[in-house]
C-alpha cells in the first residue's frame, strides 16, 4: 500500500515527550496529553508529504542543522493554533478604545501612541486594535499618530496578515460601518484592509521563550489573549514579567480572561472592570 494511503502510525508515549521537549525547548509551548493525537496527525501529515515512514527519522531530520531548521520552521506552522477573529473580545478592544479617548480629551497624549499585539496569527487581532485607534484620532480631528507591532511565531500567518485580506465570512464581527471604512471589496469577493490601516500595523517573527531579546520600546498597550494558555504556569509568570517593565507610566497590559488568575506586580494594579483581565502600570 503507497505511504499516502496508510494509517497513521501511532506515537510511543517516548516519543510523545521527545517531540513535547523539542517543542517546549524551542517555542515555551507544551502539548498536554489531550493533544497528542493533535500533535501526531499533523507530524504524520508532514512525514507524509516528505516520505518518512518513522518518527525518530523525522526528529532527527528537524533537531539537527541548518536544513532542521527550515524544517522546522514549515513544521511549527502546522503545529501552533492560529484560531483567531476580528474583535475576538470586543470587551478588551473597547478598552484601549476608552484608554486612548480619555488621554485625548485630557490632552496627555503627547508622544505616539505605541502598541504590541503578540500572538498576532494572521492578522484580525492588531487591525481590530488598528481601527478603534484610528477612530479616536478621527473623531477628535488629530493625525493619526500611532504605531502597531504585531508578532508571531508562524512566517506564513505573518505573510497572509501583511496582505490585509479576509474572506467576507471572516468579516461578520466588523461591523457594517466599520468594514465601510475601513475595508476595500476585492473583485474576487474579498476584503483588504485599507492601507492607512496597514501601513500603521508592523508585523514581525517574534517567539516569546525569547521575548527579553525583542528590543525594548516603551508601550501604551501590551494585548497578550489567548497565548499565554500554551505555556506553563511559571514560564507566563516570567513572561508578564517581562511585559511588565515595557510599559509607559499608565500603560495597559490586557490578557484573556483567566489565562492567569494569581499573577501580581508591584508596579501595576488590575484594572477594576470583570469583562476584562488588565493591568495598569502605576
Amino acid at each position: 500500500m503507497a505511504w499516502s494511503l496508510k494509517q497513521a502510525p501511532k506515537l510511543t508515549d517516548v516519543q510523545f515527550e521527545r517531540w513535547n521537549k523539542l517543542l517546549e525547548e524551542r517555542t515555551g509551548i507544551q502539548v498536554s496529553p489531550h493533544q497528542r493525537g493533535f500533535l501526531q496527525i499533523q507530524l504524520a501529515k508532514r512525514m507524509r508529504e516528505l516520505k518518512v515512514k518513522h518518527y525518530n527519522q523525522y526528529f532527527d531530520q528537524v533537531a539537527s542543522g541548518a536544513l532542521g531548521m527550515v524544517e522546522w520552521s514549515i513544521l511549527i506552522d502546522r503545529l501552533v493554533v492560529k484560531e483567531t477573529s476580528f474583535f475576538r473580545h470586543r470587551d478588551s478592544v473597547e478598552l484601549v478604545r476608552q484608554d486612548l479617548q480619555n488621554r485625548i480629551n485630557n490632552q496627555v497624549l503627547t508622544e505616539s501612541f505605541e502598541v504590541w499585539s503578540l500572538g498576532c496569527a494572521t492578522g484580525e487581532e492588531p487591525y481590530s486594535l488598528a481601527m478603534v485607534i484610528n477612530d479616536c484620532f478621527e473623531l477628535a480631528g488629530l493625525e493619526p499618530y500611532y504605531g502597531i507591532t504585531a508578532t508571531d511565531i508562524s512566517q506564513p500567518a505573518l505573510q497572509h496578515a501583511r496582505t490585509g485580506i479576509y474572506s467576507a465570512r471572516k468579516l461578520q464581527p466588523v461591523a457594517t460601518d466599520e468594514q465601510a471604512r475601513y475595508f476595500n471589496r476585492l473583485e474576487d469577493g474579498r476584503m483588504q484592509v485599507i492601507d492607512k490601516l496597514r501601513d500603521r500595523v508592523c508585523f514581525s517573527p517574534g517567539n516569546l521563550l525569547k521575548i527579553s531579546e525583542v528590543p525594548r520600546v516603551a508601550l501604551d498597550i501590551i494585548f497578550c489573549q489567548n497565548v499565554l494558555i500554551y505555556f506553563r504556569r511559571w514560564l507566563r509568570r516570567e513572561i508578564l514579567n517581562e511585559l511588565a517593565t515595557r510599559l509607559k507610566p499608565g500603560g495597559i497590559l490586557l490578557i484573556g480572561l483567566g489565562e492567569i488568575v494569581d499573577w501580581e506586580h508591584p508596579g501595576l494594579q488590575r484594572v477594576p472592570d470583570d469583562r476584562v483581565q488588565a493591568y495598569i502600570r502605576v
